[in-house]
């Protein structure tokens, strides 16, 4: 570990209840503590453990501080490195970001040298999760192009929050389950067994009124760089479920498709993945996304669509949200010299005779959802032996160029 100050990023949607379990913290955390807030006066300090306030920091008689965010963030943490002294940095972040840009800052940022992410966490409101996730409801664009502008969609200004929340779970390191007082416990039981599909590796923690253990958060020392990727953190999710992997098979000639699942869970929660080497059907792949089954809330994945052979599609999707982004070029679709260069570089790749590193693997969570019926629908996606070499008009209901988005 380094030897900079740590650091915990606490996550989590407006109302999870961020606020009172950073009042929490401070009441009960053994060191001495610098939160930092967007919003001092949302931190209920009591009134009779305020020494003073000076330059937007408010000193408590514990010795912790907190501190509102009236800069930039960047210039924020680097301040309070230069002129305050304490053990533990809590950084709140907005309930409509995401903590990867929050945690790139103290692992490549300016704050890197003086600070040591210790862990990210993220505040489940037990009781509104699954609601939300599996509803429309969606943020502004203006309030979360600060945060990370280059997921604002041109076309649109607004973002589903189910997005937003998701984002946050995948990328923790701990999640803080709060409002256990609000469910039954076999609801509770059911949301542990969702987030556990969405994030395998985070530690989950209980909460009422966000009464929790203070060194559970502050020690986890749980940070592992690779999940502020959520090209990583999907590929978490393959590896998860190809670790219950519970067989294989091919319903075309050449093994051109096969699948992985886990079994589902006592309370149903169920995650599988669809793998493929042949091209979908543009026109077909589009309707199938258009029409998922109500028990998924979340998938996401790679995908080889005829007429966009040269684009790796990255899919996406969380509740009602659906989105397509052009990822880069296939490594297979390179000039000989670039995709021999790229396959040295990578000894992980899998490389098809035929297809080179072109295929479809797509990730499926959900609750009580026909696992036949969703591999029955995908094998119908996929182009028949007729089909392959012909135009596909439907290829324009998808990305053409690099770093372009289309929401379905």
């Amino acid at each position: 570990m380094d030897d900079g100050t740590p650091v915990t990023v606490l996550s989590g949607a407006l109302g999870a209840g961020k606020t009172t379990t950073l009042n929490h913290l401070l009441t009960n955390a053994d060191r001495r503590l610098a939160v930092l807030v967007n919003d001092v006066g949302e931190v209920n300090v009591d009134a009779d453990r305020i020494e003073n306030r000076e330059g937007g920091v408010t000193e408590l008689s514990n010795g912790c501080i907190c501190c509102d965010l009236r800069d930039d963030l960047e210039v924020e943490v680097s301040r309070l490195a230069r002129e305050r002294t304490f053990d533990h940095l809590v950084v709140e972040a907005s309930g409509i970001s995401e903590p990867a840009p929050v945690a790139r800052l103290f692992t490549t940022g300016a704050a890197s040298a003086a600070y040591d992410l210790n862990a990210l966490a993220t505040v489940v409101d037990a009781a509104t999760f699954r609601e939300t996730v599996g509803g429309a409801e969606t943020v502004t664009a203006e309030s979360i192009r600060r945060q990370r502008p280059e997921r604002v969609e041109e076309a649109g200004e607004t973002r589903p929050l189910a997005d937003l929340l998701v984002a946050q779970v995948e990328t923790a390191d701990v999640l803080l389950v709060n409002k256990c007082d609000l469910v039954e416990e076999a609801e509770l039981t059911d949301l542990e067994e969702l987030l556990r599909s969405l994030n395998p590796r985070a530690t989950l923690l209980r909460a009422t009124h966000g009464a929790v253990a203070p060194a559970d958060l502050l020690d986890s020392a749980s940070f592992d760089l690779g999940t502020v990727s959520e090209t990583e953190a999907w590929q978490r999710a393959v590896e998860h479920a190809e670790a219950h992997e519970g067989g294989a098979g091919d319903g075309h000639e050449g093994g051109d498709h096969h699948y992985h699942h886990d079994p589902k869970s006592t309370y149903g929660v169920d995650s599988f993945v669809y793998r493929a080497r042949r091209p979908l059907h543009p026109g077909r792949f589009a309707e199938f996304l258009r029409d998922l089954p109500e028990g998924v809330l979340r998938s996401k994945g790679v995908a080889w669509v005829a007429g966009r052979d040269d684009l790796l599609l990255r899919y996406e999707q969380a509740g009602l949200s659906r989105r397509v982004e052009a990822d880069g070029a296939w490594i297979a679709s390179l000039p000989e010299s670039r995709r021999e260069t790229q396959r040295r570089l990578r000894d992980d790749l899998e490389w098809h005779e035929d297809h080179g590193d072109r295929r479809v693997e797509l990730v499926f969570v959900g609750k009580e959802v026909d696992e036949s019926a969703v591999r029955a629908a995908l094998d119908d996606c996929l182009l028949t032996d007729e089909e392959r070499g012909g135009e596909f008009d439907g290829a324009s209901l998808f990305p053409g160029t690099e770093g372009e988005t289309v929401v379905l």
